[in-house]
């Protein structure tokens, strides 16, 4: 047996870029259009160097998961990069007080360097086979700006995405549907009325409907147009057990609950509470891969199934390997802005035009991710890398 790879180092590189075309909305909280609107963007990649000259890298960390990390780098220094299992349940345990985020991104590079040690890509390593993936086009928030400002803009960026071989389409509508959610309404019959029998569809408020009887009656318009999920309605953060039982109980739509939610146990007492159809989780917040992987398949084991939240070639790497799945959520995406992402990539990128003329998507095929970092543009936007420990 050859012997694994050992960390020596972690350290952050980062960098910052400017997005065409959008600005936020009455909150500051929801990326929207904004025509001629310029968005300063900053990101981090996170590397775990090894003894072997392995290096396992993500390049999705934000500033609460960065923050974890410092306080857990320390740990890692001279462990066995291949015992994710028990670094899993180390760190969960130091981070128990904490969001857990910064668990999720270093159990993700701990693959990644397992990809690279067996030269192999992540889903052959998960049990997994390189196998289409039906993806959705996930809009950007409605905005006021002349974007998606009104129901027929919806309907005209539905279109062009069934032209572009989409199979599924999720909405994520206005923030101020607080103050309005008849126009949310409206919106939700107009895209059944028109594309119910083409597409899947999906909505996504976002936890902006104030209150249960808002709720409700987006819950019984989804109903009429007969739309695949209701995902995250109240403004309780999609955290109350009891209240979404309760919408569950009156509307037929089913629900998509737990992304607000962390780690496996937490998962299934959402889970045996009943207070979700479809189970919500992503790689980079619930424990990375490992955790992914625990959670999909408990619900497997309640006959559930798990989407995951985001887009990123980790998961599908995830998505190849499990059978209770059904879409992978590309986004966010708007008519009339290119990207809200940093072409961080290469040789991979999950803007609109990123699937096949059959609506999907595959996983990449190269050793961990299997993607290769554009080092030529992170290093032209870098502003600053540190080592955290060694």
């Amino acid at each position: 047996m050859r012997n694994g790879p050992v960390i020596t180092k972690v350290e952050a590189v980062h960098h910052e870029y400017v997005l065409k075309n959008v600005g936020k909305d009455y909150n500051t909280f929801n990326m929207v259009y904004e025509q001629g609107a310029s968005l300063k963007q900053t990101g981090t990649i996170l590397r775990i160097h090894t003894d072997l000259g392995i290096i396992g890298e993500y390049a999705g960390v934000i500033g609460p998961a960065l923050a974890e990390v410092k306080l857990l780098a320390g740990y890692l220094i001279g462990r066995d990069a291949l015992a994710r299992e028990f670094i899993y349940n180390d760190l969960k345990r130091a981070s128990r007080q904490w969001a857990g985020l910064g668990l999720g991104v270093i159990d993700i590079c701990l693959w990644d360097i397992a990809g690279k040690f067996y030269d192999e890509p992540l889903y052959r390593l998960l049990g997994g086979e390189k196998r289409p993936l039906r993806a959705y086009a996930s809009t950007l928030h409605g905005d006021e700006n002349g974007g998606l400002t009104t129901p027929d803009h919806f309907e005209e960026f539905t279109q062009q995405c069934v032209d572009m071989g989409y199979k599924s389409f999720k909405v994520h509508g206005w923030g101020l549907a607080r103050n309005d959610i008849e126009r949310e309404v409206q919106n939700v019959l107009n895209l059944g009325k028109k594309f119910g029998d083409k597409l899947d569809l999906l909505i996504d408020p976002a936890c902006e409907v104030k209150n249960f009887g808002d709720a409700l009656k987006l819950g019984r318009a989804c109903d009429e147009a007969n739309f695949f999920w209701l995902e995250d309605p109240f403004q309780d953060g999609g955290v109350s057990q009891f209240a979404h039982r309760k919408l569950r109980q009156m509307v037929k739509t089913p629900i998509l609950q737990t992304e607000h939610i962390r780690l496996l146990e937490q998962h299934v007492d959402f889970i045996v509470a009943d207070a979700t159809d479809y189970v919500r989780c992503g790689a980079h917040e619930d424990g990375g891969i490992t955790g992914a992987m625990k959670i999909a398949h408990a619900s497997e084991g309640f006959g559930l199934d798990v989407e995951l939240h985001g887009p990123g070639p980790v998961h599908r790497h995830v998505m190849s390997s499990i059978r209770n799945t059904n879409f992978f959520e590309v986004g966010l995406v708007h008519p009339n802005v290119e990207t809200i992402w940093p072409p961080i990539y290469e040789d991979y990128h999950d803007n609109l035009d990123c699937i096949d003329p059959e609506g999907n998507v595959y996983a990449p095929d190269g050793p961990g991710i299997g993607v290769n970092l554009n080092w030529d543009w992170i290093n032209h936007h870098k502003i600053g890398e540190e080592i955290i420990s060694q």
